[in-house]
């Protein structure tokens, strides 16, 4: 899992500022990835690509977990 992590820590520019976007729109970080992900055009190309990764994010955090 070591080549996972490095993977992870090199797509992370940002640490928390997704989850701080979330925060402020008063959603959980999953519920913002969602709704950037249905709506892109409302966001800009940053917000978008990190909804996209905290997707990705998740389904690796499910699949390690399951």
């Amino acid at each position: 899992m070591a080549g996972d992590e490095k993977w992870i820590q090199g797509a992370v520019k940002h640490p928390g500022a997704f989850s701080k976007k979330a925060e402020e729109a008063g959603m959980s970080t999953a519920e913002y990835a969602s709704k950037v992900s249905s709506n892109p055009e409302e966001y800009d190309e940053r917000t978008v690509k990190q909804a996209n990764l905290a997707k990705t994010l998740s389904k690796l955090r499910k699949k390690k977990e399951g």
